[in-house]
């Protein structure tokens, strides 16, 4: 199965700290549509790999997404998603050259793929350039949580533009963005589309305690959205 195909997908970030209620919500997304799934890295720190074999043995035919963040020990760190049944591995941009390229030589061990996210990364574009060449499979342009709420209006579409044209590989735009803005990524040539926390959506959030018809209604909704191309 080619993952990147250049067709838009879905991803849906569960950013929980509780294996029930992570798939729980899981269960609601893919059945509203969602493509992938993404253990968030709140989720890793609270369960570890029992969480990526959950998701991994629950929906098989659903690739997880590992949300490691990973700054160091790029190959151990990777190789034991990958072994967990994890698709994807997140490794930082900031991290050294070696940490990414050992995550990527785990990657093609054991034919998992890696996304690099360039959040706080001082030069975006060309930064996405070195880890095209160091066999990164997707960048993530992301603006942090702590980042955009010290620095209101921060947003991934700031940099979305300049690190679209520097690379060819697929993209996903993460962080601060609303509902609409995130249905709309295909357009702007981030094909990989995240809806999780913190999205509100309308009165109904991804959270435990959902209205669960309500949520999967309007997540059903932006998979369409998403889909047709925003």
């Amino acid at each position: 199965m080619n993952l990147l195909d250049g067709r838009p997908k879905v991803q849906v970030s569960l950013d929980l700290t509780n294996l029930d209620e992570a798939l729980a919500t899981a269960r609601i997304a893919v059945r509203a549509g969602v493509d992938w799934l993404e253990a968030g890295t709140p989720l890793i720190l609270a369960e570890g790999l029992h969480a990526v074999k959950a998701l991994r043995k629950e929906f098989p035919d659903h690739p997880v997404v590992a949300d490691l963040k990973t700054m160091d020990a790029g190959f151990l760190e990777a190789e034991m998603m990958f072994k967990a049944g994890a698709a994807f591995v997140v490794v930082m941009a900031v991290a050294h050259e070696r940490t990414v390229r050992e995550a990527v030589r785990a990657g093609k061990q054991y034919s998992g793929l890696v996304m690099a996210d360039v959040m706080l990364h001082a030069d975006k574009p060309g930064i996405a350039k070195k880890l095209e060449s160091w066999g990164v499979d997707a960048i993530i342009v992301h603006t942090g949580y702590d980042e955009r709420h010290h620095t209101p209006g921060l947003s991934p579409l700031d940099d979305l533009v300049a690190v679209r044209a520097a690379v060819k590989i697929p993209l996903q735009a993460v962080g601060g963005l609303s509902i609409e803005q995130a249905a709309g990524m295909p357009g702007r040539g981030a094909p990989l589309v995240v809806i999780g926390a913190p999205l509100a959506i309308a009165d109904a959030e991804l959270k435990p305690g959902a209205d669960e018809a309500k949520l999967e209604a309007v997540i059903r909704e932006f998979v369409t959205r998403v889909k047709a191309g925003g």
